[in-house]
């Protein structure tokens, strides 16, 4: 049974860590983000893949290192003997001489050389792509940037970001004993690293909208961005559910009230608000919040 070393973070990587778990390879184990501070409250939490690793009992060492450049991971990776070593959304660049190990597979959440970095689902979304998937990738020293060897492809048209991120862990699982059992016939593809572009982690004031965009950029953002950072107004006003409406009108004037929402104009066609939550207050339905606040058709919202 040949031996797997996995490194991986969010529910991403945990969904690819049960299917490895429930294949032929033993994972021996585990490397992760440290525990961080969470909530107003500052609780310490351990990240995805750790919390299912204990909530299900499993064995197998978990590793927590600050950072991999350092003597001590390097003795403990290869203390485990690994044939491959598997990397998803893990958080950190591998050094040179851990990739040296064994042979390092990324599961990365593009259709590569496009979407190289932190946040490629989100990319696609905000690029307006029809399709993006998986691409598993022999790992190199630079940022997403190996021979590639398998892609899994996904029309991910009207899916909001944290949908795709269920369906592409799926195929990313998959993707990922598909690559491992035929490794040894597979001929990997360079990137052409001219049609390559990078994306940054996503920050909270990337959320940020006005009535100025049209009602397609804030659906867009919307769909990127939800449940976090969300899509929030200047005074923190976030919009927790809309949709696209045709009507037209001055941006920011209510446009239409109805008992699922209300209508505000953009500068370019209109969203629907159908629940919203100010700043330190619950989520409200939209017809509650206009109740609550007495507007009316014509008047200037936010």
């Amino acid at each position: 049974m040949k031996k797997i070393v996995f490194m991986g973070t969010p529910d991403y990587a945990t969904t690819i860590l049960k299917r490895l778990f429930r294949s032929n390879y033993e994972v021996v184990g585990v490397f992760t983000q440290p525990d961080k501070p969470v909530g107003r409250k500052m609780v310490l939490t351990p990240p995805d893949v750790k919390k299912f690793m204990l909530e299900n009992g499993y064995k197998t060492p978990i590793f927590q290192p600050l950072n991999l450049k350092n003597d001590e991971v390097y003795t403990q990776i290869c203390s485990l003997k690994p044939d491959f070593i598997v990397v998803a959304a893990y958080g950190q660049i591998l050094p040179k001489n851990i990739l040296e190990i064994a042979p390092c597979i990324n599961l990365h959440a593009s259709i590569l050389p496009k979407f190289r970095g932190a946040s490629p689902i989100q990319e696609a979304i905000l690029k307006n792509e029809k399709f993006s998937g998986v691409t598993a990738m022999r790992m190199g020293v630079g940022l997403d940037d190996g021979d590639m060897l398998g892609f899994s492809v996904l029309d991910i048209s009207g899916f909001c970001v944290s949908q795709l991120f269920d369906e592409l862990s799926k195929m990313a699982a998959e993707l990922t004993i598909k690559t491992l059992d035929k490794f040894d016939e597979i001929n990997g593809v360079s990137q052409f690293n001219a049609l390559s572009s990078k994306c940054g982690k996503i920050k909270k004031e990337n959320g940020l909208i006005n009535f100025e965009l049209s009602g397609d950029e804030i659906w867009t953002k919307f769909r990127a961005f939800y449940p976090w950072p969300g899509v929030f107004l200047a005074n923190g006003t976030k919009i927790t559910s809309l949709e696209i409406s045709n009507l037209n009108g001055n941006a920011g004037e209510i446009l239409a009230i109805s008992d699922d929402g209300f209508v505000v104009a953009c500068a370019k066609k209109s969203i629907k608000i159908k629940s919203i939550q100010e700043p330190g207050k619950k989520e409200l339905k939209a017809k509650d919040y206009i109740n609550g606040k007495r507007l009316s058709v014509g008047s200037k919202f936010c």
